[in-house]
């Protein structure tokens, strides 16, 4: 094994580490900040963009689709082939890749390579988080490791509550281009801290390709990721089509409409940092009290739907119970991978953004079939109790490996 595998001796070891490393984390939270506003910008650009290119708002969806693509190829390929790489090190070149993927954006000079540059700027994403997350995890005090990875997603959610609204903002006024501009600017800053505030990382062990792809050979590895995949779904089932909803069966004023949206933003800055707290005591309990709770929502939410007050309380609900579930996911794949800890965190991105596709057609679906915009969180609740009975088959299968393993 230890030719296999490169360990360096960390200087403070973990077990000694009683301070945050504030403006590390910081520096780390501002790449999850860009990253978060280039992924759900685009969504709200859609009109402007094919206008410009010249094609239809579905095909300009392409381009969404293509970023979506670029993270679920990028997460495990990048994650493998970079392992050997020492870790601040991939944390500088996969930003200055997606601030690249940003700038060709920028310039694409037609729709093909705008979607090009989109598959582009998707490719560090899940790698960047994985990472990230294993930094954050690295330098966080002892027994705080949920809260640092949260702190880490903190960026991510932040991002819906300023960087896409403003960016949103920016792009319908003054050009879509001019959003990718402030990403391609953010992601230049990040380059900057991240080369400033964050140290060697020599905690983090350095691995080899092979290794890496062994994470994809344990079970509790995989069903983890399916958990995410399945149980986020009902979060983005509910998301995607959220301003119609709100519009058409709340009979809310669409002006109000990008309100509620930063509700939803609020909300899920507010689980992240409980999901955090919450997998710190103890990471099975946290998942179990996230699905269920956005279970419980999901549900009331094909009530509260139908009146705008409700409805923008359990926008606010659904990214809480959403956001509340990462920090815990993203430390039980950490825990279950053993030494193929990078390809695991990462992948759990890749498994979120499939939950993106995967409950945007699903809601997509219901309402071609004419069940109406309340369709979608019927579609949630149910993915939610597919999420809670995956993971309770997960949680027992892990006790009964241990067992065996105790036993023999």
């Amino acid at each position: 094994m230890t030719g296999l595998v490169a360990t360096q001796t960390p200087a403070r070891p973990e077990a000694e580490r009683t301070d945050w490393h504030i403006p590390a984390m910081l520096a780390l939270a501002l790449g999850g900040f860009g990253i978060g506003t280039t992924e759900f910008v685009t969504m709200g650009l859609l009109p402007d963009i094919a206008s410009a290119m010249d094609v239809s708002e579905p095909q300009a969806g392409y381009a969404v689709s293509a970023y979506a693509l670029g993270v679920v190829v990028g997460a495990p390929v990048i994650a493998a082939l970079c392992a050997r790489v020492p870790r601040k090190r991939l944390l500088v070149l996969l930003m200055v890749a997606f601030t690249l993927g940003n700038a060709a954006t920028v310039l694409a000079p037609s729709f093909s390579t705008l979607v090009i540059a989109r598959f582009v700027s998707g490719l560090p994403h899940g790698a960047y988080f994985g990472v990230a997350s294993l930094a954050a995890a690295t330098l966080a005090p002892v027994g705080q490791r949920a809260k640092a990875i949260a702190a880490v997603m903190l960026g991510l959610s932040a991002a819906n509550v300023v960087g896409v609204p403003s960016a949103t903002w920016l792009g319908q006024h003054l050009g879509w281009r001019n959003a990718y501009v402030v990403v391609a600017l953010i992601g230049l800053a990040t380059v900057a801290a991240l080369l400033r505030f964050v140290p060697e990382l020599t905690g983090i062990k350095t691995t080899n390709p092979l290794t890496e792809l062994g994470a994809l050979r344990r079970s509790q590895v995989l069903l983890t990721l399916a958990v995410g995949a399945i149980g986020f779904g009902g979060m983005f089932a509910v998301y995607t089509y959220i301003t119609t909803t709100l519009t058409d069966v709340a009979g809310m004023p669409l002006g109000l409409v990008p309100l509620v949206l930063m509700l939803f933003g609020l909300g899920m800055v507010a689980g992240n940092i409980v999901g955090g707290v919450l997998a710190d005591r103890g990471v099975d309990h946290a998942i179990y009290v996230a699905m269920i709770a956005m279970l419980v929502i999901l549900a009331a939410f094909i009530a509260a739907a139908h009146n705008p007050y409700t409805a923008a309380i359990g926008a606010f609900l659904i990214g809480a119970s959403g956001a509340s579930l990462s920090p815990g996911l993203q430390t039980r794949l950490m825990d279950v991978a053993a030494d193929a800890q990078t390809l695991a965190a990462a992948l759990n991105h890749a498994a979120l953004n499939i939950a993106n596709a995967a409950g945007a057609w699903l809601g997509g679906l219901v309402i071609a079939a004419g069940l109406g915009y309340t369709a979608p969180a019927v579609i949630g609740a149910g993915l939610a109790v597919l999420g809670v009975l995956l993971f309770t088959l997960t949680t027992w299968a892990a006790r009964r490996t241990a067992t065996y393993s105790v036993a023999s």
